[in-house]
């Protein structure tokens, strides 16, 4: 079936992201085994309730140096958890606002309060207008309170949106949520690693 719609993912799609960048920022506060508690492909419940907004940002952080000893202030752990976000390549937003002429595009991101403030902030400072503009509609985990790869939380956005499975195209870089995609009846594309964006489009468009 045609595709009308786009669903993309954010992080690792349209951001640039670097999880060790984090990992070793943890290191550094005291946690020597942060890849236990999260990845690309794995989230303990902590970090689970924070991308469904099952905790706020306060009970997060103690939750966090109760559970690891740390005694880092919440600035530091903000610091050390944002150190993952990278940079949005303009070609990447000049090829959203290209589609958004042919297709309704929208966004699907696993993510939470810490990281939407920032990535938010730094797209403003070096785009100058908000980045949710681009899409018809964003969805954020924390927002909506489901997150990747459940089923239930694709079911969502397809009757939030108003969408037909079949019609629409989900992209991401983790190949757990493009299946989970695929399941729930959406066609779906796997940014690999070696890959982008702009390279895989073409491949599905």
């Amino acid at each position: 079936m045609a595709i009308k719609n786009i669903v993309f993912d954010l992080g690792g799609v349209i951001l640039n992201l670097d999880f060790d960048k984090s990992a070793q920022a943890f290191t550094a506060l005291g946690i020597k085994n942060f890849n236990e508690y999260f990845t690309q492909l794995h989230a303990n419940p902590l970090f689970k309730q924070l991308e469904t907004g099952a905790i706020i940002n306060a009970g997060f952080y103690d939750e966090l140096r109760t559970t690891t000893g740390i005694t880092a202030s919440n600035k530091e752990i903000d610091a050390a958890w944002n150190a993952m976000l990278l940079d949005f390549p303009v070609e990447r937003i000049e090829k959203l606002k290209e589609l958004s002429t042919h297709y309704r595009l929208f966004l699907f991101s696993n993510t939470n309060a810490i990281h939407h403030t920032a990535f938010h902030k730094s797209f403003q400072q070096l785009f100058h207008f908000n980045f949710d503009t681009l899409f018809e509609k964003a969805w954020y985990s924390h927002l909506i309170g489901h997150r990747k790869p459940d089923i239930a939380a694709f079911e969502f956005i397809l009757t939030d949106g108003g969408l037909i499975a079949p019609e629409t195209l989900f992209i991401d870089d983790t190949l757990p949520n493009v299946e989970a995609a695929i399941k729930a009846g959406l066609q779906a594309a796997h940014i690999s690693p070696g890959k982008n964006m702009l390279m895989v489009l073409p491949e599905v468009l």
